[in-house]
């Protein structure tokens, strides 16, 4: 299954969009308009929260994000050290041994799970906001979208650090 995922240009917290390949609304990812963590909330199109995303508040030697399920239960952290120029991201926090892989300077990135490849990620090339197009069959949707989203968050944040 395929999956675009775009932060909306006009938000003041941060919203995304997800849809399908017909471009129907798959799930609503609200942000926040005041927050220090970049807190996002992602929802089923019935309305029921599925994951909550947000930053570390404050970051030593790794920035952090993490995912939480409906409940409140840390199911997902994304790492990466500061000072590290490799384009892996390690994933803890999970059932099984996951990270995010990619090379430098590069669009494509690959979700790895107990060392083989599940998803693909695709940066967008946008002028304004950031898009991304996830492919990972059906059942894992929901949990690596999440996992996309706080990617994209941590990316932001190291953006950020190094202004």
């Amino acid at each position: 299954m395929k999956v675009y995922i775009r932060n909306k240009m006009i938000s003041w917290g941060g919203d995304s969009e997800v849809l399908n390949e017909s471009q129907a609304p798959v799930f609503r990812v609200e942000g926040k308009v005041v927050t220090c963590t970049k807190k996002k909330r992602m929802y089923n199109m019935k309305g029921e929260l599925l994951y909550t995303i947000r930053n570390r508040f404050w970051n030593g030697f790794f920035n952090k994000v993490f995912v939480y399920n409906a409940e409140g239960v840390r199911v997902a952290t994304i790492k990466k050290n500061k000072f590290s120029f490799s384009a892996r991201y390690h994933i803890v926090d999970t059932e099984d041994e996951m990270s995010i892989e990619g090379k430098l300077f590069s669009r494509f990135s690959t979700i790895m799970r107990n060392g083989q490849p599940v998803a693909t990620i695709t940066r967008e090339f946008t002028v304004v906001n950031d898009a991304f197009t996830l492919e990972a069959e059906e059942k894992d949707i929901p949990f690596f979208t999440a996992l996309v989203i706080a990617f994209d968050n941590l990316k932001d944040k190291r953006q950020g650090d190094r202004d």
